[in-house]
């Protein structure tokens, strides 16, 4: 059958026409937005729920300029805090799975230990934890990091578990045949094949984990771009909360697509041609 000019479902788009149709979408919600925040301004000139351009411009100018009072950068400086917090959670949890994650795909006494309290703890909203981890723990930096490590750690774990339980049984056959241990194996032969599956998993967890830090932030913290918008939403500032809600979507835009290209110059084989 021949298929003359018709695209082929999957195809490779041009890098143009990808650029094109990841901008569209934005201009289209920019232009949304100025306009029904227009209307809103002429029924009442003072509306706050949607701030005018203007108010969003006077909004980003007082977070990105030193503060009369304390002379720091609210934006700077909120974003370290969170960024820190971020970091440290998310590294805390990432090698709780890997151990963890590790033990359940190699060994099946370990996955038949810790398989069901893994899912079980998988299910459970880390936020409904939090009561928890502030009486045991206070409000200090230590909750923060230890709710974001508990929110995907149960989820990275089953995810290395299974990426681990796909390894070819040949090549881990292969390795002991050639006089390999079990720890060599685990770290030279099943490690490297799946560290493209957990830079994946990785990149679906920052979305939860940014959650986590948000909600613990505004209940107990004296920065943080959590802590900023709960403060300022007393005052109804939206143009406030607004360039913050943005500023957090670009962190985790950025840290997304970092971390792909980390996977695709480290790992090439695992990310043959594909279609987007």
């Amino acid at each position: 059958m021949k298929l003359g000019r018709r695209k082929i479902i999957g195809s490779p788009l041009a890098t143009k026409w990808r650029v094109v149709l990841g901008i569209l979408p934005l201009i289209i919600l920019i232009g949304l937005y100025a306009y029904f925040s227009h209307q809103r301004h002429v029924e009442n000139p003072l509306d706050r729920l949607m701030p005018s351009l203007e108010q969003l411009k006077d909004g980003i100018h007082d977070i990105t300029t030193p503060n009369k009072r304390t002379e720091e950068i609210w934006l700077v400086s909120d974003t370290l805090a969170s960024l820190e917090r971020l970091a440290r959670g998310m590294g805390a949890g990432l090698l709780i799975a890997i151990i963890l994650g590790l033990g359940m795909g190699i060994f099946s006494t370990v996955h038949g230990l810790l398989a069901p309290i893994m899912t079980a703890l998988a299910k459970v909203p880390p936020l409904a934890l939090l009561p928890i981890i502030f009486i045991f723990l206070g409000v200090d930096e230590s909750s923060k990091i230890v709710l974001i490590a508990l929110g995907i750690a149960p989820t990275l774990t089953n995810d290395i578990s299974l990426a681990g339980r796909a390894v070819p049984r040949n090549s881990i056959i292969k390795a002991y045949t050639l006089g390999g241990s079990t720890s060599e194996v685990a770290l030279k032969v099943i490690l490297p094949q799946i560290l493209p599956r957990i830079l994946d998993s990785i990149r679906l967890t920052i979305g939860p984990a940014w959650i986590f830090l948000i909600a613990a932030e505004a209940i107990a913290a004296d920065s943080g771009l959590g802590y900023r918008i709960y403060v300022v939403q007393r005052q109804l500032a939206m143009n406030i909360i607004l360039p913050y809600v943005v500023w957090i979507a670009l962190i985790g835009v950025t840290l997304d697509y970092g971390i792909a290209a980390l996977s695709k110059w480290g790992f090439p084989w695992a990310h043959p041609a594909k279609g987007h």
